[in-house]
């Protein structure tokens, strides 16, 4: 499949879908703060779930989990749920003013987002090396990072 650019939310959102839809093994995420990725939504929670009881693994790091933990209910119940294959990291200071945004599915899909503030990005469907340099750089930011969210640390 060739790459897809995209420039709206809904682009976004529903392409963010189909990477998740795509993943088996490993989902690498990371957001300033998810804000816009509907992590707490039926869909996207229905999404996950299917590749948590399938044993995947997601790893989301961000700057703040303030978003998550006040608007994403559902997604707290499903850390809660699968709180052995979800790990939610926090960036250090040092890169706290990253502002790229990016899912990764098993190491061949990617939904990339230029910049946090806009919805300009692209998105490409079962190619590895379309990913590399993403995987690269989650890589370095998931190295200076420290633990986040939780169970049991939002009042649930």
């Amino acid at each position: 499949m060739e790459k897809q650019l995209f420039d709206s939310r809904t682009q976004f959102q529903a392409l963010l879908q189909d990477c998740i839809s795509e993943a088996r093994l490993t989902l690498q995420m990371f957001d300033p703060n998810y804000e816009w990725w509907q992590l707490g939504h039926s869909r996207t929670d229905a999404l996950l779930r299917h590749f948590l009881q399938h044993k995947g693994q997601l790893k989301l790091v961000a700057h703040s989990n303030a978003h998550l933990e006040r608007n994403e209910p559902r997604f707290l119940k499903l850390l809660e749920d699968y709180s052995h294959q979800i790990e939610c990291r926090l960036t250090t200071r040092s890169i706290a003013t990253l502002t790229d945004s990016f899912c990764v599915a098993d190491g061949v899909t990617i939904v990339r987002r230029f910049h946090s503030d806009h919805f300009r990005g692209e998105a490409d469907i079962n190619n590895p090396s379309s990913t590399q340099t993403s995987l690269e750089r989650y890589e370095a930011i998931w190295a200076e990072t420290q633990p986040g969210l939780r169970p049991g640390t939002t009042g649930l």
